[in-house]
């Protein structure tokens, strides 16, 4: 099924409910819709009323056919274009980063993850957001800089990409729909030790 939920009951007064969606029916956005949408109905039944949610002005059955016209009127020709003069066309061949790592790659590709988190300091998100703007750049094309250089200098290469998960919700009626919006894209960089920061900062802001 593309949505199974379940209700855990733990107590008498203590449940989890537990949801669980095929991707091909929702992204991080959605998610975020979804327990929105959840609170404001579980909080109007709560308190005795009848949930009032507004009404979506399409579905996604429009967003469909909307991408769909907008590719056949030549942008996917010209999309085309685009990533074959960044990544190269078919049969190009596609740098792997060589990292040096404590443990040999497995050849079937299949590792542990694991996740560490942090939060930056106000006064350094601050002076980020002023160099950033500095730039013309968002904190995010500029902290992307700084990860291209950082991959640069442990492994030497010059041609460094990263695959960036983008919303892809330009248009505002989508912004309340339920779905598979999102869409991942490699951001190229060509780094040189003689590059400046600011370079580089240039380079990523163009290709974001």
């Amino acid at each position: 099924p593309l949505l199974r939920v379940g209700l855990l009951r733990l107590a008498a007064g203590e449940h989890v409910l537990v949801v669980v969606m095929h991707h091909i029916v929702s992204d991080g956005w959605s998610v975020q819709l979804i327990v929105d949408e959840f609170t404001a109905q579980y909080r109007a039944r709560t308190a005795g009323e009848a949930p009032a949610l507004a009404e979506l002005p399409v579905q996604y059955a429009d967003y469909a056919v909307w991408q769909r016209n907008w590719l056949e009127a030549g942008e996917k020709a010209r999309q085309l274009a685009y990533w074959r003069a960044q990544l190269g066309g078919e049969g190009a061949e596609q740098p792997v980063l060589q990292l040096a790592t404590d443990h040999p790659r497995h050849a079937q590709g299949h590792y542990r993850s694991a996740r560490h988190s942090f939060a930056l300091p106000a006064s350094l998100l601050g002076a980020l957001r002023q160099g950033a703007q500095a730039q013309g750049a968002t904190v995010f094309m500029l902290l992307l800089a700084g990860y291209h250089a950082l991959l640069h200098r442990y492994s030497a290469q010059e041609d460094i990409r990263i695959g960036v998960p983008v919303a892809n919700r330009q248009r505002v009626e989508t912004e309340g729909l339920v779905g598979l919006f999102v869409n991942s894209q490699v951001l190229r960089a060509r780094v040189s030790g003689r590059m400046t920061l600011a370079q580089l900062v240039q380079q990523v802001r163009e290709a974001a």
